[in-house]
C-alpha cells in the first residue's frame, strides 16, 4: 500500500469541479488509485457560492456517489465524503469522512469575505472589517480554523489557505510573530488523535503556489503534537487526481514524518512515505 493509492479530497461538477463523477472516478482508477473519495463542497447561504456548492438536500448527491461505489466494486473503493465549509448551513453527518475547511470570514456587517477568491476580497476584509490591519485578517481567518478544528473533522483542510494569493508577502508577512501565533493557536485547537492534517497541492495545481499547504513550521508543530497527515490533491479536474504528491512526500519528510494515513472503507490506515 502506498500514498499514491489514496485520493480523497476531490470535487466534481456537482459543485465547482470541472468533470463529472464518472470522469473523475475513471481517471482515479486509471491512475492506480484504490481508495477514491468524493468530497464536494457543502451548501452555504452565501450568494456568490450559488452554483459552486451542493444543494442543501444532498439525497441525490449521496445516491450518485453510492451508485458509483457499486459500479467500481472490486476495482476501486469509492468513499462518500464532504468538504464542509465553516459557513455551511447543513450538518456534516452521514458520510464516510468529512473535511473541515475555512473559505470565508463573516463580519459583524453581515458580509462574507473569501480567503481564496483573490486580492480584492482580502483587501475589502482588511479595510471594511479589520481597520486596515492585514494581520488582523489572518487572525480572523485562523479563529475560524480553530473553531472548525475543535469540531474534530476527519481531515482539516488546506490549513493556511489564507496564503493562496500572498505570493512573496504581497498581502501580509508570513514570518510576523502575530501570524505565526495565530496559526499555531488554531493548530492546537485540533485533536491529533481524531483529525488528520492534509498536505494539499490544490494551490499548486491551479497555478497559485509552488509548494503545498501547509507551511513547514505548521507541519513541524503538528509532528511535535503527535499528529498524523494525509496527502491530498484537492482535485477539481480529472487530470489532477494525484497532482504534486511527490512534492508533498518531500515536504512531509522534511518536517520529520515517515508515514502518511490513507482512508479506506474499512477505516484509516498508515503507510510509509
Amino acid at each position: 500500500m502506498t500514498v499514491y493509492e489514496c485520493s480523497v479530497h476531490t470535487h466534481a461538477d456537482w459543485c465547482d469541479g470541472k468533470n463529472s463523477l464518472a470522469e473523475m472516478a475513471a481517471a482515479a482508477c486509471a491512475a492506480g488509485v484504490k481508495h477514491y473519495g468524493v468530497s464536494c463542497h457543502s451548501h452555504t447561504p452565501i450568494p456568490i457560492d450559488e452554483g459552486c456548492v451542493l444543494d442543501a438536500d444532498m439525497t441525490a448527491y449521496r445516491k450518485a456517489v453510492l451508485d458509483l461505489r457499486a459500479e467500481y466494486e472490486g476495482r476501486m473503493e469509492i468513499l462518500l465524503g464532504l468538504e464542509w465549509d465553516s459557513q455551511s448551513d447543513i450538518c456534516p453527518e452521514g458520510f464516510d469522512y468529512w473535511i473541515g475547511s475555512v473559505h470565508y470570514q463573516r463580519g459583524d456587517n453581515g458580509k462574507y469575505y473569501c480567503a481564496d477568491w483573490g486580492e480584492d476580497h482580502f483587501l475589502r476584509c482588511r479595510d471594511e472589517l479589520c481597520g486596515g490591519d492585514s494581520l488582523a485578517v489572518t487572525e480572523g481567518y485562523f479563529r475560524e480554523v480553530a473553531r472548525i478544528a475543535a469540531m474534530k473533522p476527519t481531515i482539516l483542510g488546506h490549513f493556511d489557505l489564507i496564503t493562496k494569493h500572498n505570493g512573496p508577502g504581497l498581502l501580509f508577512d508570513e514570518e510576523n510573530p502575530r501570524y505565526i501565533a495565530a496559526a499555531l493557536e488554531a493548530l492546537h485547537a485540533a485533536d491529533p488523535k481524531a483529525t488528520l492534517l492534509e498536505i494539499n497541492t490544490g494551490g499548486m495545481a491551479r497555478g497559485y503556489r509552488t509548494t503545498p499547504y501547509p507551511a513547514p513550521f505548521i507541519l513541524r508543530e503538528w509532528k511535535e503534537m503527535g499528529g498524523r497527515i494525509i496527502l491530498t490533491s484537492d482535485a477539481h479536474n480529472a487530470d489532477k487526481i494525484l497532482y504534486g504528491y511527490a512534492d508533498s512526500v518531500a515536504l512531509a519528510k522534511a518536517a520529520g514524518f515517515e508515514r502518511s494515513s490513507i482512508l479506506t472503507l474499512a477505516g484509516e490506515r498508515e503507510c510509509p512515505l
